[in-house]
């Protein structure tokens, strides 16, 4: 087909399905000026940025690129929130995907549905709480004079001041606010499960177990794939909520719970360096945006019908 063919059959086929597009027009406008528009913004990591002259005014950064100083500016500090980052990001991915699954089966295999439904509903609260919240949820258990754990086991420990218990503390934070949200996908697509399948092992004499093994966890896999592919282009970037507001930002936890996203926070409350800011965001960005496209390279290899593109 010839170019003129090509944009005649696109239009042809927006009016044939006008009512759809009609349909996702809000949706379309709101990614685009949301998610996409905002991209131009990028220019700010290139530029020296004043409020004066704006984004496009601002001169540019000299050498150009200044802003990304933060990589080699102290080779200690780089490695420190990096490998923070990345520890962060493994154990909440590998720990939140296993207790994700293992409470979608269970609630899936409960006798008394309407049971399942009312777990459900209560597991996914956690995820509405903010961290602004949280915080004081955890000061209130955490805190050395009046916090519940060190009165029930007659401790005084300052926990806000002793970094090797946070990352203990944060994953264990972190599991309960996001794995009962997480297991509702898990839950959708065990729903679709033909259940003459369970029937058919049933009658060939497969107990519970090994129909989990064979019929529940293999139906699962597509979809855990598919969110850890997801998940990859995240994997330099962490829950600021969590590592700000929850360690209370106290520097005497740094050496456990600096991650770029909180180091970048604290970088712009005190310089305001905003060119500085989307520098970060940028270099997140290309680091996630490469990882995805080899995790997804890799899972073709594998199992071409369980990639992304």
């Amino acid at each position: 087909m010839t170019l003129k063919e090509n944009i005649r059959h696109f239009f042809h086929n927006i009016w044939k399905h006008r009512v759809h597009v009609l349909m996702a027009l809000p949706t379309f406008l709101i990614m685009f000026f949301f998610l996409y528009v905002p991209m131009a913004g990028l220019v700010m990591a290139f530029k020296n940025f004043n409020y004066n002259d704006g984004i496009w005014g601002s001169p540019w950064k000299e050498p150009i690129l200044g802003n990304f100083d933060f990589l080699t500016a102290s080779k200690e500090l780089f490695v420190n929130m990096t490998t923070n980052t990345l520890m962060y990001y493994v154990i909440f991915t590998l720990l939140g995907t296993f207790l994700n699954v293992v409470l979608a089966i269970c609630i899936d295999q409960l006798v008394f549905k309407k049971l399942g439904g009312a777990l459900q509903s209560i597991l996914i609260i956690p995820i509405f709480i903010s961290y602004a919240a949280v915080q004081f949820i955890v000061y209130a258990y955490l805190d050395r004079d009046t916090g519940m754990i060190n009165h029930l086991f007659g401790t005084s420990i300052r926990w806000y001041a002793e970094a090797k218990y946070w990352p203990v503390i944060l994953t264990i934070v972190k599991m309960w606010n996001s794995v009962g949200y997480g297991s509702v996908l898990y839950m959708s697509v065990l729903a679709g499960v033909d259940q003459q399948l369970y029937e058919a092992a049933q009658i060939d004499g497969a107990n519970k177990w090994k129909q989990i093994r064979h019929i529940t966890i293999p139906s699962l896999i597509p979809m855990i794939t598919v969110m850890l592919l997801l998940s990859v282009g995240n994997i330099m970037r962490s829950d600021t909520g969590l590592f700000y507001q929850v360690t209370r930002n106290s520097g005497a936890l740094n050496p456990t719970t600096r991650v770029i996203d909180s180091y970048v926070l604290n970088s712009i409350l005190h310089s305001s360096n905003f060119g500085f800011t989307a520098a970060a965001s940028f270099f997140q960005s290309i680091v996630g945006l490469i990882l995805i496209i080899i995790a997804n390279f890799v899972v073709r290899k594998l199992e071409p019908e369980n990639a992304l593109f």
